[in-house]
């Protein structure tokens, strides 16, 4: 009897060599702008960019905290979509101009965990380690935390109600591909606008504007690496738990639908999208044992970008870190401290 088995195909095509895969006898200046053109056309951010429109901040809540003051606003990132966002400014922390760091959330209740509000009975667990905002303050940064589409206050009702918690962006990211779009490419766009915003603060408090950072766990870690991509305006990217190779993670098991980009695999992976970040700083953190973005992928993807960044010249500004012994994890330590010393290089 033969042996039924849907992946098997899929298994074999993954074998196969991406069509634009790294190559050091590539034209590398030609590479690289065939990669940021298929990465545009893939992620739908030609068809996206479509619907700008302008911002229209409109700032809902001014909060005095003993540490910082947090301003709570939205704006608009693109026709019909509003985004919330966190500002937080240090008190204690005094300095001429203030470098940026923005937070992403990955797939929980909310940003609300950033800022270290708890709304729902599981956001203490989250708490331990994902209150990004907060520990971006503490490291004298000015933090803006913005609620990713698909995500806590941006979820829609549409989705399945026993998953939408803290993984309602099925529907979203479904509909997305209908119209040609993807949810990550969206996610991207929200935070590229939302450094747009940051003009508007930029004088009353002190904001460098060529200083930002981007830092993201998991699915926040996954947007963290797509936007570097995309927005040339952040000089270190910290994605972490989220980069291993296709064929490994989102291809061997069962992930969130808002990591999946039409046809990607067949031109490249995620270590040939380093190119559209390097020169600039990339810190690359992974636990040892995380079983959704498996390590040994993510040892083959980071040696394709160290290869990426010594052609640019600059081999040590991409930056690894691994959590002995740790699963699907964060340590905030480690993260912020890797963007500290990235900054001052």
């Amino acid at each position: 009897m033969r042996e039924i088995n849907v992946d098997v195909i899929h298994e074999e095509l993954f074998k196969q060599k991406p069509l634009l895969a790294y190559s050091p006898k590539n034209d590398y200046k030609k590479w690289k702008e065939q990669i940021r053109e298929k990465y545009i056309e893939l992620l739908g951010l030609d068809v996206i960019s479509k619907c700008e429109c302008p911002l229209d901040i409109e700032i809902e809540e001014v909060v005095e905290k003993e540490d910082y003051t947090r301003i709570r606003y939205t704006f608009f990132s693109e026709k019909n979509s509003v985004v919330p966002a966190y500002l937080l400014i240090p008190k204690k922390i005094k300095k001429e101009k203030y470098p940026i760091c923005i937070c992403l959330q990955g797939h929980s209740t909310g940003f609300h965990i950033s800022i270290g509000e708890v709304k729902y009975e599981v956001d203490d667990s989250y708490l331990a380690t994902s209150d990004f905002a907060l520990t971006a303050v503490k490291h004298g940064y000015v933090a803006l935390a913005i609620e990713q589409r698909g995500m806590g206050e941006r979820t829609t009702p549409r989705n399945d109600r026993g998953r939408a918690l803290t993984c309602g962006c099925y529907h979203t990211a479904m509909t997305a591909l209908l119209l040609g779009r993807t949810l990550i490419g969206e996610r991207v766009w929200d935070v590229h606008k939302a450094i747009d915003t940051l003009s508007f603060f930029k004088e009353k408090y002190n904001l460098d504007l060529d200083d930002i950072s981007l830092v993201g766990n998991s699915g926040g870690g996954t947007a963290t690496y797509y936007t570097a991509c995309f927005e040339e305006r952040i000089k270190v990217a910290a994605p972490t738990c989220a980069l291993s190779t296709y064929r490994d993670s989102i291809g061997a098991l069962w992930h969130c639908s808002c990591n999946y980009i039409p046809g990607i695999a067949k031109y490249m992976d995620m270590g040939e999208l380093a190119c559209l970040i390097a020169p600039r700083k990339l810190i690359v953190s992974n636990g040892e044992i995380d079983p959704i973005f498996p390590l040994s992928g993510t040892d083959e993807i980071y040696e394709v970008i160290q290869e990426i960044y010594k052609q640019e010249g600059v081999p040590s500004n991409c930056i690894r870190n691994v959590f002995p012994d740790k699963p699907h994890y964060f340590d905030r330590d480690v993260v912020f401290g890797s963007i500290d010393k990235a900054r001052e290089k």
